[in-house]
């Protein structure tokens, strides 16, 4: 399963042995695989202040889970037709998530534990908006290039009566700078294409004769010219509707369709042009963003621990991951058994659902009486 849980306990001597009791439980009963999870050693501060960064880092977890969300997307996104190796695009410092997060070790040059916590904290929200501004403003341009690019292309999708003729036809298909003469482009079904070559330079007067050709099919009909003089269009266009031929309004125009066909190999050029630095910047910075949030699920593991638990800082954090999802209603009854010592009351209303605890606003399922944080890598497939 790509999902781990985050607890700690007192480290204590009675509570580490709660916490082999709890290694060997979910051992034998094939519950999860459980690793040491390392914590340096931070500047406490005074309680009140920690008290504010408890609030101040569930804000910013649950930014930066969102983040690295839309990252991911945007990856997926980018890569289109090549989805299928979106996985090996989403890595933290080279490893894969889940080898990252079971072999975490805290970057104490990025982020060092002596500073303060609040700066530590500091450090890692401001590298967190910096990341999701330039994510906006990247993924901006590109959706706004891949965007008129679609654009674009539908036209040249559809069928004859509404997809672009621009990469159709060609300037030997007209009668161009004619006073009298032009050459319309008529829609015919492909039952009637005998009709239509029997038919139609008796539609109207002035049709020159042998003037059709066919210079495009689809699934439904086919695109013929006709020319004829131009008094003649009003009257040509109600007889060919008349027998079920649709005179398909069209002006050439050599230079509209240069230009157009100029802005399609502009808009290709420049979304190749971006896709390798943009997915490169993708790479590198979700990268960063996750790394920065399981530092962050470090600290509230910390912190709470520290409001938890009180001074002097001792405690032992533990990674668990469950091995199915079938199991972790039973690893919680587990973990709750074995560390309801620490808070009896709250621990024995979690045994017992129907039991109340007066006082206690918190909602039985989301309370245990050891610090618990979740993290979920399946969200990011």
């Amino acid at each position: 399963m790509s999902e781990f849980w985050l607890i700690s306990a007192p480290g204590d001597q009675e509570n580490l042995q709660a916490l082999e009791r709890m290694n060997t439980v979910t051992s034998k009963s094939n519950l999860s695989y459980n690793t040491k999870f390392s914590i340096p050693d931070f500047k406490v501060g005074t309680l009140d202040s920690l008290v504010g960064l408890s609030d101040e880092l569930g804000k910013l977890d649950t930014f930066a889970e969102s983040l690295i969300k839309k990252m991911a997307q945007s990856v997926v996104e980018v890569m289109e037709d090549a989805k299928g190796k979106v996985p090996e695009n989403l890595l933290a410092n080279g490893v894969d998530l889940t080898s990252f997060v079971t072999h975490f070790e805290w970057d104490m040059a990025k982020y060092p534990a002596k500073q303060p916590l609040v700066s530590v904290v500091d450090t890692l929200a401001k590298q967190l908006a910096q990341i999701e501004t330039d994510l906006k403003s990247r993924t901006a341009a590109y959706n706004t290039l891949k965007t008129n690019l679609e654009n674009l292309e539908k036209k040249s999708m559809g069928n004859l009566f509404t997809r672009t003729l621009s990469d159709i036809v060609s300037k030997e298909d007209f009668v161009l700078d004619s006073e009298y003469l032009i050459t319309l482009l008529v829609i015919v079904p492909k039952p009637s294409y005998t009709q239509w070559q029997k038919t139609y330079e008796s539609l109207s007067d002035m049709v020159v004769p042998r003037s059709t050709k066919l210079i495009a099919e689809d699934n439904e009909g086919g695109l013929f010219t006709v020319t004829l003089f131009r008094k003649v269009i009003e009257d040509f266009k109600t007889k060919a509707k008349e027998n079920k031929f649709t005179v398909r309004e069209f002006y050439y125009d050599e230079k509209e369709i240069k230009r157009e066909r100029e802005e399609m190999s502009r808009l290709l050029s420049d979304k190749k042009q971006q896709y390798g630095p943009l997915l490169r910047w993708l790479k590198v910075n979700f990268s960063e963003a996750f790394i920065a949030w399981i530092h962050l699920k470090a600290l509230r593991v910390f912190v709470e621990s520290v409001l938890r638990y009180g001074l002097p800082v001792n405690f032992q954090a533990v990674l668990l991951q469950p091995h199915k999802k079938s199991s972790t209603k039973r690893l919680r009854e587990v973990l709750n058994s074995v560390f309801r010592h620490l808070d009896q009351v709250a621990a024995a209303s979690i045994l017992d659902a129907s039991v109340e605890i007066p006082g206690l606003q918190l909602n039985n399922q989301d309370y245990f009486p050891y610090v618990y944080f979740h993290i979920d890598l399946s969200l990011l497939d």
